[in-house]
């Protein structure tokens, strides 16, 4: 049984919310290895969706609010990296809603997903460096590719907060909302993916993931074999003949 997050079903969408409002949804280890468990089995879920109950996203990691005695760099190793890795490693699009602050551990969270999609009063923090600490979730793999090594340098280094407006700018976040919209300006993307040729949204994701780190002859390769697979699906079928019959398609996610 999940004590700090709700999960939920909306037809094909998974949806993941970080519930620890009174916290401000810091996040315990033990956070992290439950939606690590509600991801480990999707059960046909085709899109999945994470939030923050109440008015922020996640303030960050709340490593003292278990017994104060775990250690910062085991707490990574053991709890929140693996997380982050399952959900660079699943076969369905991932969005994140954001409200509030999305720092520290929050904002790798929310920046983990395909799509962020940001309320007007959201923010994007880093501010290790006000404590004597380091960023960590791999945010300083991340947020040089999304943003350059010079924002990222000023967003690490300085500690300052990101607005939504100006994430959305630098390139970090999908969209900007208003915050009454939020939900359903997310989930309406949600259930956009979750509506679309499934097995290949997931090696898209993977395909992009794989490029960042290898030269162009190898992901052109990797593409080849990835297109190989998607072209076997039931879905490439319905796309085919839906694209020769001038009709949208209807995808099944196989």
């Amino acid at each position: 049984m999940a004590d700090h997050i709700r999960v939920e079903r909306d037809d094909a969408v998974l949806r993941i919310t970080l519930d620890r409002p009174d916290r401000l949804n810091a996040a315990p280890p033990a956070m992290f290895d439950e939606i690590r468990a509600a991801l480990h089995d999707l059960d046909g879920a085709r899109a999945v969706l994470f939030s923050g109950a109440g008015r922020a996203f996640c303030s960050g990691a709340d490593i003292a609010g278990v017994d104060g005695t775990l250690d910062p760099a085991a707490a990574l190793t053991y709890h929140y990296n693996p997380t982050l890795a399952a959900i660079a490693d699943l076969s369905v699009p991932v969005i994140s809603a954001v409200r509030g602050p999305a720092a520290g551990i929050g904002c790798s969270l929310a920046l983990a997903a395909d799509f962020c999609v940001a309320a007007d009063d959201a923010y994007f923090l880093q501010a290790f460096v006000n404590i004597g600490l380091v960023p960590d979730g791999g945010a300083s793999w991340m947020l040089p590719r999304l943003i350059g090594r010079a924002r990222a340098t000023r967003m690490m280094l300085l500690g300052e907060r990101v607005p939504a407006a100006t994430a959305l700018e630098w390139g970090m976040i999908h969209t900007v909302t208003d915050g009454a919209a939020l939900d359903d300006e997310a989930l309406a993307l949600a259930r956009r993916l979750a509506a679309g040729p499934t097995i290949a949204l997931g090696l898209m994701r993977r395909n992009l993931a794989f490029a960042l780190d290898h030269e162009y002859a190898a992901t052109m390769a990797r593409e080849a074999a990835a297109q190989r697979t998607a072209r076997d699906t039931a879905d490439a079928v319905e796309g085919g003949m839906a694209f020769l019959g001038k009709r949208p398609p209807v995808f099944r996610g196989a």
